[in-house]
């Protein structure tokens, strides 16, 4: 596991069309291992981090990002909705968990603890937070692929 964005693959990249993102959003270069992770915040001033996910492996994924942006330790937090709908959200406290959960009655948080979440949060030296050129996403994806038909 990269000890600075935590991805065991220093490519892997959870999006439905990646190329479009890396050329089109900011992204969090991790100074460790190369990987991309999209930081870019909507007009909302929402991340990607702050939304759901599927799986505790995705949300693992992003919350370097949440890290990086909240400079602090985040956590994963299992989350069941009352329809039975389980999702996975990075907050950066158990605080914030808790307001969340008081303004969303139906969901609940089993053990109120993260799945995932690093000791203590670190900087890193070669972090870049940019977009990229469209050379630099088109490599990226060409590294990406040949990683895949690897495995």
């Amino acid at each position: 596991m990269c000890t600075e964005c935590y991805a065991d693959e220093d490519r892997v990249t959870p999006l439905l069309n990646p190329e479009e993102c890396l050329k089109n959003h900011t992204q969090y270069i991790c100074g460790t291992c190369g990987r991309c992770i999209c930081i870019d915040r909507t007009k909302n001033g929402l991340q990607r981090w702050n939304f759901p996910f599927k799986s505790a492996a995705i949300a693992k994924l992003y919350i370097r990002t949440a890290d990086f942006t909240m400079k602090k330790s985040c956590g994963i937090y299992e989350i069941k909705s009352a329809s039975g709908r389980i999702f996975y959200k990075i907050f950066s406290d158990e605080a914030e968990l808790k307001t969340y959960l008081q303004n969303n009655k139906d969901k609940t948080c089993s053990g109120k603890k993260p799945l995932f979440s690093q000791s203590r949060y670190r900087e890193f030296p070669n972090t870049q937070v940019r977009r990229l050129s469209e050379d630099e996403a088109l490599h990226y994806m060409d590294e990406r692929k040949t990683r895949q038909s690897k495995r």
